[in-house]
């Protein structure tokens, strides 16, 4: 095992939900790298690993360390099933996260972020990091904790603004309470709504203060960088700059929209990233979005950049949480160039352009699914007519999205990410009508030339990648 105190050449990128799993993590980070977990839907990635029967016992050996006890005990009662569910039968669901969540739904939110980040450090000395998404807001502020209770040693965060997060690092450093500005639709200008969690309601006793994680913001611009530098709420240690070309959510193209032939958005001059604004901040950063090559780390460190950040190559790997079936389908056809890597300005009801992959043994091609909204973290939060605040979401179904208020036009095109992206970790939801949920794979343009890579190989580790992607260094 490896360790640097450094800052890292290879950040590991923090994929869907649990693609960027604690096997992942701990791995790169075992060779001195930053593996990353991805803390999104991180709830109810932990409730359906239990309610598969826990292979390996590895969720209730971390939550046997969780210092909340009640919270471990009830979600052990509440999720464990010894011998899984029989089949057909769906996974008892959480409820759905809302501005105002009880002490139990927000300790759930903790013990999974905390079994996460634990597993993913278990063994080594060495850094790790979680990633989030911005846009999803409602359970930020626990899942930030619970990850801090484990020890997490950078937060990443992307598709969004995250001004406010910096100071709320601090803030639960101290085991002090916290808020995040809701955004809330309609909302007058002079109101204000919040998200906010009390630490010290959750213990007679709070511990000793907590290490404060390094926190990088990830970024598609040197204006949104500069501005974070100087006016976040706390210290920003470093950026993440992302492409347009990297898998997942990627930031609209600025300026009017315009599509080109397949319906893609089109980026230019102007959503380029003037690295040497970014170097004159004088902090560390990465570079994101086809940086998955030895020839562009060498370029990146060329540019002043500490590294590079690497997510489709380790998406692909034996460590990640991509379920088995879908990764050795995908990967035997890219290598040999027969897969599609698509941006799709719909598909996320987000409104941020998100890229899906497709090739010619996708289970999920040719599918049409009903509209169903019950995971709930992608919903936006708008005023309804009375003055309360209602959830939308432009996946759910469409009579009840316009009965919100919602534009018809928001509808088009538009798919439930949440389900999908669990499906595609192999916890797909079961419908009333025996149904599964179809999944969605996404990956960077990386994987369209990986057959280079692979060298005929149909498997591969993330030691491998590290190998490679270090080959020139």
């Amino acid at each position: 095992m490896e360790h640097v105190s450094a800052p890292p050449l290879i950040i590991q990128g923090g994929m869907g939900a649990a693609v960027s799993d604690w096997r992942l993590a701990r791995a790169v980070s075992r060779r001195g790298q930053l593996g990353v977990v991805s803390g999104t839907g991180i709830d109810t990635v932990l409730v359906r690993r239990l309610q598969d029967g826990d292979p390996g016992g590895h969720m209730r050996r971390a939550m046997e360390c969780f210092p909340i006890r009640r919270a471990a005990e009830q979600a052990a009662h509440r999720y464990y099933r010894l011998h899984g569910l029989p089949a057909g039968e769906p996974y008892t669901m959480l409820p759905v996260p809302r501005q105002v969540m009880s002490p139990a739904r927000q300790e759930l939110t903790m013990l999974a972020a905390f079994v996460e980040v634990f597993l993913a450090k278990e063994g080594h000395d060495a850094p790790v990091g979680m990633n989030l998404l911005t846009k999803i807001q409602l359970p930020t502020l626990a899942t930030l904790y619970g990850a801090m209770l484990a020890g997490v040693d950078y937060v990443l965060m992307g598709a969004g603004i995250p001004r406010e997060i910096p100071g709320v690092l601090d803030l639960l450093a101290e085991h002090r309470p916290a808020r995040l500005r809701f955004e809330v639709e309609g909302l007058a200008h002079d109101a204000a709504e919040y998200l906010t969690l009390d630490p010290r309601a959750h213990w007679d006793a709070p511990p000793p203060p907590l290490r404060r994680p390094n926190f990088l913001p990830i970024v598609a611009s040197h204006s949104l960088a500069i501005m974070l530098a100087r006016k976040a709420t706390g210290a920003v240690d470093g950026f993440v700059i992302e492409g347009p070309t990297a898998g997942g959510h990627n930031a609209p193209p600025r300026g009017a929209e315009q599509l080109n032939a397949r319906g893609e958005p089109v980026y230019g001059t102007r959503d380029e990233v003037d690295l040497a604004k970014i170097r004159a901040l004088g902090l560390p950063f990465w570079i994101a979005g086809g940086a998955g090559c030895p020839s562009r780390l060498r370029a990146a460190r060329a540019a002043g950049a500490a590294g590079i950040q690497v997510g489709t190559l380790f998406a692909y790997c034996d460590e990640s949480g991509l379920a088995d079936a879908l990764k050795r389908s995908v990967l035997a056809h890219a290598g040999r160039g027969e897969v599609d890597v698509r941006t799709d300005p719909r598909a996320s009801p987000t409104g941020y352009p998100f890229k899906i992959v497709d090739w010619a043994e996708n289970p999920a091609a040719g599918v049409t699914r009903e509209r169903v909204c019950d995971l709930g973290y992608l919903r936006e939060a708008y005023v309804g007519p009375d003055g309360r605040i209602g959830y939308r979401c432009a996946g759910e179904p469409e009579a009840a999205y316009l009965k919100k208020g919602g534009k018809p036009e928001n509808t088009e095109g538009r798919q439930c990410l949440c389900n999908a992206l669990l499906a595609a970790i192999g916890h797909p939801q079961t419908r009333a009508d025996g149904t599964i949920e179809p999944p969605v794979v996404t990956s960077g343009d990386d994987l369209m030339s990986i057959g280079g890579f692979l060298a005929g190989r149909s498997r591969y580790t993330a030691a491998d990648v590290i190998d490679y992607l270090l080959s020139d260094a």
